[in-house]
This record gives C-alpha cells, sequence and structure tokens, in this order.
C-alpha cells in the first residue's frame, strides 16, 4: 500500500465556482483521490477556502457584509456545492483559520533568517479621502497602453497588460471613488527569489513526470529570470506579518500576499484535518516525520502553475526545513463557455449550484472528465453535452444495465443464472476486458482523464457487443443453458462496469453495486491481470434491476438553459 497526497487549487471565496474552475482542479483531484483509494492506497486528499485578499474586502464591502462574517457565510456555501459534486475531501478548510496564520508567519520569518526576505521602501497610491494606502486592486484608473477607463491597478481586463498601480492615469479610490490621491513612499516586505533560481531549475528539470504544460510554464517564468517579489499588502483583512513572534514594527496596517499565504495553507489544512480527527499531518508533509514515502500530487488550471512551480517551492526550499515537495503537478487549459468567459454578470455559463439544479452531479462530472482540456482548451457547449450524456451515459451505459439486470428479473427469478459453460465467445471477451482494464489502469495511473473516460466508454461498448452476439434472450427459447452463461456474464460485467466508474459517476456505480448486492470486500479496483474480472457474482447470488440509471437530456431542455445561461 503506497501514500497519495493530493491537493486541489483553492477556489476563492468570492462566490460560487462555474464549470471550468471544477472541471480544472477540484473534479480531477477527486477522482484521482477515488481511484487511489479504490486500489487500496492510503490518501490525504486536502482542499479548502483562499479567503485573503483584496477581492474578499470588496465582495464583502459590497455585499453590506464584515469580512470575517461574509467568509464564513461563502465557505458553507462553497463547501455544499462541493459536497454535491460528491468531491471526496478528506478535509475542506479556511485559508483564514489559525493553522494557517501561525504556518504563513512561521515561513515569513524562517525566510528572513535565511536571508531570502527584505525589507524596502516602495511608491503606492494613497487614498487622503480614504486615509490609506491602495492595494492594486483597490486602485482603478485608465490604462496607459489602451486608454479602458476602468483598468485594475494589477491588470487592463480590456487588453489584458499586467499593470502597477502608478501606471494608471486618472487614478481613484475603488472603495471611494474618490480621485484625491497621490504617490507615497510605503515599506513593504520582499522574496528574493533570484537567490532560488538555479535551485528552482535544478529542482524542475528532475519533475520528469510533470506534464508537459506545467514544465513549460516553469521553464517560461525561469528563462525569464526570477524577480523579487512583494509579499505585503495595505490591507486589514489576512496574516498579520510578524517579527520574533511579535508584529512587525511598521507593519502594523499590513498583511501577507494572498499568494503568499494560500499555497501554505495545503499544509495547514493538513494540521487542521489533523485537529479535527487526532490524525498525524507531520508524516504527510514532513520528510523527516515518514512524508518521504508519500507520492504529493497537486491539480491546478494553468493560471496557478507558476505560483506552485516556482514562488511555494521557493517559500518551502528556502525555509530550510524538511518540507514536502510536489511530486507530480497536473496542470489543466481552461473550459471555456462555448469558446468566451464565464460570467456571473452577463448571465454566460453554468456555476456549479446551478448545475445542481438541473441534473445529478454524475452527468457533469462524466462529460467534463470525459472532455478535460488537458492538451488544449476545451469549449463546453449544451449540444455536446447533451449528445455525451445520452450516448455515453444513457444509451451505451445505462441501456446495457437495465437490458440484463430486467431480463435476468423477468427469466431467471432474479438470480445470477447457474448452469452452461462458458465458450470461445467468453473467452474472447475476457481477454479483451482484461486488456482495457489493464490499459484503464495505466490511464488513470498517469492522470490522463480524457482516455481513461474514453476506455471506460469502449468497455462498456463491448459488454453490449457481447450482448448482441450472445443475445440470450433469443438462445433462452432453444437454449436455455446458454441464455443463463450469456445472462451470467452480462450481470458480471455490470457489476465490473459498476467498479470501474466509480470514479468517474460514484453515485450511478454506487447504486448499481448496491442493486447487484456486491460486498464491499469487492468494490475494491481490480488487478488487471486477474482472472476474476467476470466473476464478482456468485451464481444464486440475487440481484435486482436499478431505477433508469440516466434520464435523456431532451432537445426542449437545451432550448431552456441556452436561454437562461446564453449560448453559442
Amino acid at each position: 500500500m503506497a501514500r497519495f497526497l493530493i491537493t486541489s487549487a483553492l477556489p476563492y471565496i468570492n462566490g460560487i465556482k462555474h464549470l471550468g474552475n471544477l472541471a480544472g482542479s477540484m473534479l480531477p483531484a477527486d477522482v484521482h483521490a477515488r481511484f487511489r483509494r479504490l486500489q487500496g492506497h492510503e490518501v490525504l486528499f486536502l482542499c479548502a477556502t483562499d479567503e485573503h485578499g483584496t477581492p474578499a474586502e470588496l465582495a464583502a464591502a459590497e455585499a453590506g457584509q464584515d469580512v470575517r462574517a461574509y467568509c464564513d457565510e461563502q465557505h458553507l456555501i462553497q463547501r455544499a456545492a462541493g459536497e454535491g459534486f460528491r468531491l471526496s475531501f478528506d478535509h475542506f478548510g479556511r485559508s483564514s483559520n489559525p493553522q494557517n496564520h501561525a504556518l504563513t508567519q512561521h515561513f515569513g520569518e524562517r525566510l528572513e533568517a535565511a536571508g531570502l526576505i527584505e525589507e524596502r521602501v516602495s511608491k503606492q497610491v494613497y487614498s487622503i479621502d480614504d486615509g490609506r494606502f491602495l492595494p492594486d486592486r483597490y486602485v482603478e484608473g485608465t490604462c496607459p497602453h489602451c486608454a479602458f477607463e476602468r483598468a485594475r491597478g494589477d491588470q487592463c481586463d480590456n487588453c489584458g497588460r499586467l499593470l502597477d498601480p502608478t501606471d494608471l492615469k486618472n487614478p481613484r479610490s475603488k472603495i471611494s471613488g474618490s480621485t484625491n490621491v497621490e504617490v507615497r513612499d510605503t515599506a513593504h516586505l520582499f522574496l528574493k527569489q533570484p537567490l532560488m533560481q538555479d535551485r528552482i531549475r535544478a529542482w524542475v528539470d528532475a519533475a520528469t513526470e510533470w506534464p508537459h504544460l506545467a514544465r513549460s510554464i516553469a521553464y517560461k517564468w525561469l528563462d525569464e529570470g526570477l524577480i523579487d517579489r512583494a509579499i505585503t499588502r495595505d490591507l486589514a483583512w489576512g496574516v498579520k506579518v510578524t517579527k520574533d513572534g511579535a508584529v512587525r514594527p511598521g507593519f502594523e496596517n499590513k498583511v501577507y500576499y494572498v499568494w503568499f499565504d494560500a499555497p501554505i495553507e495545503y499544509i495547514a489544512a493538513g494540521a487542521e484535518w489533523a485537529e479535527a480527527t487526532g490524525s498525524d499531518w507531520e508524516r504527510w508533509w514532513r520528510t523527516d516525520k515518514g512524508a518521504s514515502d508519500v507520492t504529493y500530487i497537486e491539480f491546478m488550471g494553468k493560471d496557478n502553475v507558476a505560483f506552485h512551480t516556482v514562488s511555494f517551492p521557493v517559500t518551502i526550499m528556502g525555509s530550510g526545513e524538511p518540507w514536502k515537495l510536489v511530486d507530480r503537478l497536473k496542470a489543466f487549459n481552461w473550459v471555456t463557455w462555448y469558446g468566451g468567459k464565464f460570467s456571473t454578470s452577463e448571465k454566460r455559463g453554468i456555476f456549479m449550484d446551478q448545475a445542481l439544479e438541473l441534473l445529478p452531479s454524475d452527468y457533469w462530472r462524466w462529460y467534463l472528465m470525459a472532455n478535460a482540456p488537458e492538451s488544449s482548451d476545451a469549449a463546453f457547449t449544451l449540444e455536446q453535452f447533451q449528445q455525451t450524456v445520452n450516448a455515453d451515459l444513457a444509451n451505451v451505459f445505462g441501456n446495457f444495465v437495465n437490458r440484463i439486470t430486467r431480463f435476468c428479473a423477468a427469466k431467471f427469478d432474479s438470480a445470477v443464472p447457474t448452469g452452461g459453460v462458458a465458450g470461445d465467445l467468453e473467452a474472447k471477451l475476457a481477454a479483451d476486458v482484461a486488456a482495457r482494464v489493464a490499459a484503464l489502469t495505466q490511464h488513470h495511473e498517469e492522470m490522463e482523464f480524457r482516455k481513461a473516460a474514453a476506455e471506460l466508454r469502449a468497455l462498456w461498448a463491448a459488454g453490449n457487443e457481447y450482448l448482441q452476439v450472445a443475445a440470450p434472450w433469443t438462445a433462452f427459447k432453444t437454449d436455455p443453458a446458454y441464455a443463463a452463461v450469456g445472462v451470467r456474464t452480462g450481470l458480471n460485467l455490470v457489476a465490473l462496469f459498476a467498479v470501474l466508474a466509480q470514479p468517474f459517476i460514484p453515485d450511478a456505480a454506487g447504486r448499481v453495486l448496491d442493486v447487484l448486492a456486491v460486498p464491499a470486500d469487492r468494490r475494491g479496483w481490480p488487478a488487471p491481470a486477474t482472472a476474476a474480472l467476470l466473476d464478482l457474482l456468485p451464481q444464486g447470488h440475487p440481484i435486482a434491476p436499478p431505477d433508469v440509471l440516466f434520464a435523456k437530456i431532451e432537445d426542449a431542455d437545451v432550448a431552456a438553459w441556452t436561454e437562461r445561461f446564453g449560448g453559442g
């Protein structure tokens, strides 16, 4: 039994996430965690809400709430959405929890002691009417490049250029709208990343199991040269900056930058989990406490890769302590809505809570993983969603389960038939199934989700092809013994297919395994070379047909959803 530490990129606190966010980190992480558990491995699957930073303050102000109360409420909403999608986190924490504050302050002080943090005076926009320095997203103005009048202090949403607040023309406070602002000197802490450039490059060079997307992004940053990076901000909400265990003099109104403290929450979530369960988190996170034999896998969208391949490793390595570094980093491209952005304000796209109002989570889980944005961006369309669900889940899998279980109930008294001897057709099927299970297992182990879904779909299709040839409903009239073989083989295929479907569609798979009364100790991932792939159900074993597993999506549904959420 191996040990797998799995983390998903932390969803930001300001609002429910859309299907693209789900497909780019949390869902594939869950599929892999489920697969590894089914193999019998020990898994710790961690995630949390990312709660600090300017957007949280702005969203709370817009909602008319205290920022702590806002985050409390949004955390519960996001946790409920994750539960609705059956995301099997061992712990879903919060970056605002005390464990993350303590660890972030610990890393800050360790990095400074190692000579990797320096206090510097820099220029920053100060709002006289608000009586405070303005972090980059608290400043709006005219973009110096394209003249867009609502550019943010960190980026222009019109032309996409990265900005500094002091670059903006006609700057104003996003808090009050006041233009009574000026540039003043202020002190901040800078992480001296260039000092770690060679160590980070050597580490990335050795990361041969990362996908091309993750390595290419890391090399882009390294080739351009790492820069010193400000890791503090003028905000009230966040992790206070300390020195020697007390608030750092001159930093009373500053906190650590959210991109410094958020990745540390992966570790802190482990500490939260340990406190809640009485477990030992250090055996997962410290190599001097047993984490050397852990395989650590991170899942994230491509926009997060640079922080996890450069900045966070600088923090971890630079501390000089034996923390566990990521072994495999699975990065994803975007899921788009008909090729464009998801947008709540423009009613473009479906968000997690809305999706669950329309259909059970299995429908969405299957489609998003069967079309995972692994090699390029993937456009979600309602028409393709309808086609995929109806073809794969309703026709191929659902129809197979329905046909054979109902025939068994009608002709064999709802029990796995006895008698008859398997022949060449069954031997050929068994060999084909064994080869496909081996391929499916390899795709899961390599975290190739589209290939895994395609292989599972091919297995389902092979089962349908077998029934077409064996035709037990025809043989029953003239050769009941052979009909018994066909039904028995078909029922064992149903059980196997449900076992293999558990990572992707856990609810439907669980229902099938329940009506077949498959015991818990036979629901684990099968060894690909086993001779018992088609022997999960003993002869005479009672079964019951499940209700319809997947109702088809009708054209009227697509039309209504297009009206509500937008379309192509």
